[in-house]
């Protein structure tokens, strides 16, 4: 990872003019791969690591923060209690990070979804079953017809050659409501929905984006849905575990704090500059956002940059509300609430199974992530405490508040996933999993299946093991 702001360092003028793959020549001197430098240890990196370590290549991993999981964090809450302050759902369609999770003697937890849920979209508050907000009905269900039609149509393996990319990757999600969508509820509803899924401000992502996150990840549905879909359940004790227990595999070969700057190629291997030194390998990965991996200096000079300039951050923040036991479930909620105002626009009941404490996350995502993340501690604390007395009237003030701030977070650059803008797929999209000579790339962002979820970091991990098999 790297320690800049995101901004790239690679010169433009320069950076086209770069070969993407090995020639004929250059991979016949290359031989067989048994050494790799991998770069970043979050899910894809250590899936990627100790993938190539079970086959007997010498692995070093960098990480740039002084612990390993990228954007999965667990959170202490009370003795032995930790939850999720980063990446936390996943569903049954999740077979490789399942496999995983099994492999390392992890356990599933349900989220709990008992109740009723509460909905602050005017100036008062509603409590009602289910989920369905309190909209017109009809209103919402044009809004996802109409993005059921956008999903159908995507190429989720390659969605720059979707019929109609070019115009559905020239307009902005923003623009496409402005167009579509003519009844207030459903204008309201959009971006609260878009924020829950991907979260994005509409006026960040393109179309064509969008209409991949959701297809890629299942589908409107699957998508929205906690029993039967991606939000179902949990990791007991967190998802962080995963990334914990994989790294423990590789022990000393894990070197945190090690900030990678440059990575240089030449006919017989790779060098990566960090922190602690230079690290030579026969191949690198680079498991990193694609707004970080921007900022490392690339020798020769990548073909396609990772980024586009309308590439935009993640915009999430976790709020985590701490109170002495789930008190809003003796009020028959289940701590589900959508809300039209921030900074919390929706809450789910994040409590640990084993009990001992409650645990309301609180999401402030898209255009109110950025305006939040731009308070002070103080003022962020104060607005969070006081929206969850407006919500949740009849519960006491939180015992405890921790604020995880994704956007601002130096190592990540967002969460869950980067957000494509308008022309990104179109210029980005086909050079996505291209190896650029001996660098080869991982990361969710780089998965064309589950997309800016857990699932799709396993998948790139394993995706780039095999490439890299198949070099020698």
């Amino acid at each position: 990872m790297t320690g800049s702001d995101g901004s790239a360092t690679t010169p433009p003028d320069r950076s086209a003019a770069a070969p993407a793959a090995d020639g004929p020549g250059r991979a016949a001197r290359a031989g067989r791969v048994s050494t790799a430098v991998v770069v970043g240890a979050g899910l894809a990196g250590l899936t990627a690591a100790t993938g190539l370590a079970a086959r007997g290549i010498d692995v070093t991993v960098l990480e740039a923060r002084t612990r390993v999981g990228g954007r999965t964090h667990g959170l202490l809450v009370a003795p032995g209690r930790q939850v999720d302050a980063g990446a936390a759902y996943l569903g049954e369609r999740h077979t490789e990070l399942l496999s995983l999770v099994k492999e390392l003697g992890l356990d599933t937890t349900p989220t709990a979804m008992h109740g009723a849920s509460r909905f602050v979209l005017g100036r008062e508050g509603t409590t009602r079953d289910g989920r369905f907000p309190p909209l017109n009905a009809v209103a919402l269900g044009d809004l996802f017809e109409l993005l059921d039609e956008l999903t159908a149509a995507v190429r989720p393996d390659a969605p720059w050659l979707t019929p109609d990319a070019a115009r559905l990757d020239s307009l902005t999600a923003a623009a496409w409501a402005e167009q579509k969508l003519t009844h207030p509820d459903a204008r309201l509803f959009f971006p609260l929905f878009l924020g829950e899924m991907m979260a994005a401000d509409p006026a960040d992502v393109s179309v064509l984006h969008m209409a991949f996150y959701l297809r890629s990840g299942g589908g409107v549905r699957y998508l929205n849905a906690f029993e039967g879909g991606a939000q179902q359940d949990r990791i007991a004790g967190g998802a962080h575990q995963v990334c914990e227990r994989l790294a423990g595999r590789l022990g000393a070969r894990v070197r945190l704090g090690e900030v990678v700057r440059a990575v240089h190629q030449d006919d017989d291997g790779v060098t990566v500059h960090a922190t602690a030194g230079a690290y030579r390998a026969d191949v690198a990965v680079m498991a990193l956002p694609p707004l970080l991996a921007d900022a490392v200096e690339y020798r020769p000079w990548l073909p396609v940059r990772r980024a586009g300039e309308r590439t935009a951050r993640g915009c999430a923040v976790k709020a985590t509300l701490v109170y002495p036991e789930p008190l809003w479930r003796e009020h028959g909620l289940s701590g589900w609430s959508v809300n039209a105002e921030g900074p919390l626009l929706s809450t789910v009941d994040d409590s640990p199974a084993e009990g001992g404490v409650g645990v309301l996350t609180g999401f402030v995502t898209g255009r109110e992530a950025r305006r939040f993340g731009a308070l002070d501690p103080r003022r962020r604390r104060a607005a969070v405490v006081e929206q969850a007395a407006r919500v949740f009237p009849m519960l006491p003030p939180p015992t405890a508040l921790h604020i995880t701030d994704w956007v601002n977070e130096q190592y990540s650059h967002g969460c869950y996933a980067a957000l494509r803008g308008p022309g990104d797929w179109l210029r980005h999209g086909p050079t996505l999993t291209a190896p650029h000579r001996r660098v080869h790339w991982a990361g969710t962002e780089t998965s064309t299946e589950y997309f800016g979820l857990m699932e799709g970091a396993v998948r790139s991990g394993h995706r780039v093991v095999a490439e890299i098999l198949a070099r020698g």
